[in-house]
């Protein structure tokens, strides 16, 4: 799946962002709104991660959805 189709449907995706993440807030997940880079910035914020990181665990996650 594309990330594209992630943005264009965010409010389904945010659950299981969340189930994901456990530690990204709703707050957190509505100011992503879909937004790739800044769900890689909350990572980063919340988890300690890297840039690339945070991007791998993106990807990881939207292979598995």
């Amino acid at each position: 799946m594309n990330w594209d189709r992630v943005e264009g449907n965010w409010e389904q995706f945010k659950g299981q962002a969340q189930q994901q993440w456990g530690k990204l807030t709703n707050d957190d997940l509505d100011v992503v709104k879909g937004n790739r880079r800044e769900l890689a910035g909350k990572l980063q914020e919340r988890y300690g991660k890297a840039k690339d990181e945070a991007e791998r665990d993106i990807d990881e996650w939207l292979a598995r959805h």
